[in-house]
């Protein structure tokens, strides 16, 4: 077990607007900012994490990218130059760090005197070439972005384009999710050069509407409008196994098929019905076999709101035996939140499954046999796992959602996660097929050996906080790391995905309506805060603008959104405490893109901030 502690590295930020991998190096955009400004108040938990992650023998790239995007969305460059040249030392025989190193000191040009410029570019860059000619991935990524961005006269906007051009090309050679990045890349390098119809064409490919460098960059594939809620990813059919296919990105939750000999078996039936039969069209380019069944895996909106275009007269529905008990709490529940699901949910459902599921039950359809197993946690009372015992393939609905529940409903369970993951375990699947891409992706079958102890370790830890009387705050800040991830560091990503939520859903069932620290005591509403604050501020917006202003800059996006919000209840016609939130909640937005899409939907809508899907 580790506890980490703050980061010693000097703060010096840059960017405004926090941008993973940010493109717009600082000494272009014009947003740059001085080395006194004083670090956060607020940790950044996570990347303090990360940070020691990343440090471990044999880490993986995911938790290298994700400590990026945290660097780069902190205002933090100083810092992460000052890291990766760290560990470029340490470990000269990953390239990548060296590309990191060179990627950071490029962003900090504008920090160095007019005289050192240049020099400081160029060395950058030569790191950069260094790491690529050893490693021709995602050196040459981090190359790109910074070519992209240099001006005109370093005469590298060339370059640029073929490395950007070449991440496309060998696109299966990279994480997910960098597409949207490369092509604002691309766009900014043909407008370098003055090709302005093919920057104007990756530009819209980037899905974004402006190269304006005080705009929030985004590398996400995710994608989120008013209309249709939000993407993880473009739509496409996989078959992660024979004869199973998988539609992502129809829809804010993934749609299952299992074909078998003569019929189709659906799990789950998205949020619409449009959805749905936009997922099922896309299955039709497969078979044209009839569906069968639709199994759903729990009574969440997202898995049950599109049934109508599976259900017909000879259609069975199953479900869990507590089916209607989950349903009665997510209609009883109100929704304050609509960038998950678009316009056209939530809303009252009426389900009735012909077939309910109350203990471990067998199916065969077609031939293919189907194993029920019904589990009470994570995420709902009512999860059922759907298994292909001679596939080797487990459909685990929800059951792995990282919020334990959604964060806005009285449900989830760290008992029930712990629990199923030990009946998982006992099944020894190849496959777990999740309900969203990046569970899929994160919570592998060979990630649960060490993730459940890694999770049970936190779970002793913070029932040992509740009872000691201890704050939530103050459990966060302990920044748990389990000494199992040590050994296994492609783990350490999933369980920091989940150990956040995991520790407030414990404090939320384990303590009353009075909390240690005095909250619950006194409710007090917003406008008493803003009356006490505006006292405070001499009832001057100025001194409000003021302190939001170093907020922002210094990367503690929370409490400044915190301040602006009571701000604004009496200084509303403020223009600048209203420029000053919308850059508050890019800073959140951009911070959250990659670990936290459920806190970016929610910023993305509090700004009424749409993001176009990426072509």
């Amino acid at each position: 077990m580790s506890t980490i502690r703050r980061p010693r590295w000097p703060f010096v930020s840059l960017l405004g607007l926090g941008a993973l991998f940010g493109l717009g190096l600082s000494f272009v955009s014009g947003l740059s900012r001085s080395g006194a400004n004083p670090p956060p108040l607020t940790r950044d938990l996570e990347l303090e994490a990360l940070q020691e992650v990343v440090r471990w023998p044999g880490v993986d790239t995911p938790a290298i990218v994700n400590l990026v995007g945290r660097f780069v969305a902190g205002h933090r460059d100083a810092e992460a130059y000052a890291y990766f040249r760290d560990r470029a030392q340490g470990e000269p025989d990953r390239p990548i760090f060296l590309a990191l190193e060179g990627f950071f000191q490029a962003r900090q040009a504008s920090q160095v005197s007019l005289f050192r410029r240049i020099a400081w570019v160029e060395d950058a860059v030569a790191k950069l070439d260094r790491a690529t000619a050893r490693e021709p991935g995602l050196p040459r990524y981090f190359r790109g972005l910074v070519l992209a961005e240099l001006p005109a006269r370093f005469a590298k906007a060339d370059a640029a384009i073929a490395d950007l051009e070449w991440v496309l090309a060998n696109n299966d050679r990279f994480p997910v999710g960098l597409r949207r990045s490369v092509y604002r890349g691309l766009a900014r390098a043909h407008a370098t050069l003055g090709h302005d119809a093919r920057a104007k064409d990756a530009l819209q490919r980037s899905g974004y509407a402006t190269l304006d460098p005080r705009e929030p960059i985004f590398t996400t594939d995710a994608w989120v409008t008013a209309k249709d809620g939000f993407r993880f990813r473009p739509p496409r059919l996989i078959e992660p196994a024979a004869g199973v296919h998988v539609a992502q990105g129809y829809d804010f939750a993934d749609i299952a098929f299992i074909v078998t000999r003569d019929s189709v078996v659906a799990v789950d039936a998205g949020t619409t019905e449009a959805n749905a039969a936009a997922s099922l069209a896309a299955l039709r380019r497969v078979t044209a076999l009839p569906i069968s069944h639709v199994v759903l895996t729990h009574a969440h909106w997202d898995h049950i709101g599109g049934l109508d275009a599976f259900a017909g007269p000879g259609t069975q529905v199953v479900a869990q035996s507590r089916f209607a008990e989950e349903l009665r709490v997510v209609n009883g529940t109100g929704v304050p939140f609509r960038y998950f699901f678009g316009s056209e949910g939530p809303r009252q459902y009426r389900v009735a499954p012909q077939r309910v599921i109350d203990r471990r039950e067998t199916l065969t359809v077609g031939g293919t046999q189907l194993a029920f197993h019904p589990i009470a946690g994570g995420e709902t009372v009512d999860g059922l796992l759907v298994q292909l015992p001679e596939r080797g393939v487990v459909f685990v609905g929800d059951a792995f959602m990282p919020y334990l529940g959604a964060p806005f409903l009285p449900e989830g369970s760290p008992e029930g996660l712990l629990e199923t993951l030990a009946l998982i375990r006992s099944l020894n699947p190849r496959v777990l097929i999740h309900g969203h891409p990046p569970l899929t992706e994160l919570f592998t079958a060979e990630s649960l050996p060490v993730l459940e102890p890694a999770l049970r370790e936190l779970h002793r830890r913070t029932v040992e906080h509740i009872a000691e009387g201890r704050t939530l705050s103050e459990a966060l800040e302990e920044n748990l790391l389990p000494s199992v991830l040590r050994d296994h560091p492609s783990v350490a990503l999933p369980y920091l995905v989940m150990r956040e939520n995991f520790i407030k859903r414990l404090y939320h069932q384990r303590t009353g309506y009075w909390k240690a620290d005095g909250e619950g005591i006194e409710t007090l509403s917003p406008r008493a805060w803003a009356g006490a604050l505006d006292l405070l501020a001499g009832q001057r917006p100025q001194a409000f603008i003021k302190a939001a202003r170093t907020l922002v800059e210094q990367g503690d996006f929370g409490l400044a959104l915190k301040i602006i919000d009571l701000a604004l209840v009496n200084h509303a016609s403020s223009e600048e405490l209203k420029d000053l939130r919308r850059r508050a909640l890019d800073g959140l937005r951009a911070t959250y893109q990659q670990m936290n899409p459920f806190k970016f939907i929610v910023y993305s809508e509090w700004e009424r901030a749409d993001l176009a899907p990426v072509e």
